[in-house]
């Protein structure tokens, strides 16, 4: 039976059809999956910190309501992920302990600080843009649920890298002061951003299985190539320069060739040793713990409806 079941998986992956809930599955495929989505669940709730920061100082009221309506789409997107997550047999209270316990990760990208203004709109370009080039991948992931909550997250961060980019004109065509804040962002954000693909093809543990899963459908070299081709022209355009003197369009390939990245600051804020890294998680620890009381209410509101149900039938 397990040999049939190998079978018709393999043939629905062949086929270029989802896997559903119900669906066999491999149990490396399920623990894939569980690793993948809930990192991701991770990052979109993780992330909302560098940006609530600074929901108070907006500069207009209108800034102010956008980066609301972001923050609360951030939100919204982890529960998305969380959803997805749970249908493969974990529940959301044992992804939380396995976050807050380390054993499970988020973006390295959200363990820096937003120092200004101008970071704000560098998160809605930069770092927003490198995860719709990895989301629109996404929408053809293997896994039905997951990718089916690709299709709306990547509609709503396509308004996210517009708010940011907005953000970064405004500042564009403003004082010197305000162009010099544009610049030291990009600056700041350039590389993080190349690093959230993660590590070369050659040094990641899961992209060849994942890839023959159908999981991921580009590899973590080719989606960032994508993305220095697609935002190195956006820069140009800002009037601003890309903090790589190794930067260069390549006529006969067609694509600009960058620089090597730092792979040892990438593991040192994936470890566990970043600028923010702490601040982050115990920030998530303490909301979590704070709000232990709207989920056991929440619990014994449900049960009460049941029972009521119960007795009326």
């Amino acid at each position: 039976m397990a040999v049939e079941h190998q079978v018709q998986f393999d043939r629905t992956i062949e086929a270029d059809e989802k896997i559903e809930p119900r669906d066999w599955m491999p149990d490396g495929y399920r623990s894939t999956l569980i690793r993948q989505i809930a990192q991701h669940a991770h990052s979109e709730v993780i992330g909302m910190q560098p940006e609530a920061n600074w929901i108070t100082r907006a500069p207009t009221l209108l800034r102010k309501a956008i980066l609301i309506a972001k923050v609360q789409d951030e939100a919204g997107h982890g529960l998305y992920l969380y959803s997805a997550t749970e249908t493969l047999g974990i529940s959301r209270d044992e992804l939380q302990e396995m976050l807050h316990s380390g054993r499970q990760k988020y973006s390295s990208i959200f363990n820096y600080p937003t120092l200004s203004w101008a970071d704000i709109g560098a998160i809605g370009w930069l770092v927003d843009g490198a995860a719709i080039v990895n989301q629109i991948m996404l929408q053809g992931t293997s896994y039905g649920p997951y990718s089916r909550a690709m299709v709306r997250i990547c509609k709503e961060e396509s308004f996210h890298a517009r708010q940011g980019y907005a953000i970064l004109m405004a500042l564009a065509k403003g004082t010197d002061e305000q162009k010099a804040m544009l610049q030291d962002a990009i600056d700041r954000w350039w590389w993080p951003s190349l690093m959230m693909f993660g590590p070369h093809d050659s040094d990641s543990t899961h992209t060849e299985q994942s890839m023959e899963w159908k999981i991921k459908r580009i590899s973590n070299d080719d989606l960032r190539q994508m993305y220095v081709d697609q935002t190195v022209p956006q820069a140009h355009y800002l009037g601003c320069s890309v903090p790589d003197p190794d930067l260069h369009f390549d006529e006969e390939s067609g694509h600009w060739n960058f620089g090597a990245i730092d792979w040892d600051e990438f593991w040192t804020v994936v470890k566990g040793n970043g600028p923010m890294n702490r601040e982050r998680i115990n920030h998530k620890t303490k909301v979590w713990d704070d709000g232990a009381w709207v989920r056991e209410a929440a619990v014994a509101y449900a049960e009460k409806q049941a029972s009521r149900s119960t007795k009326i039938a």
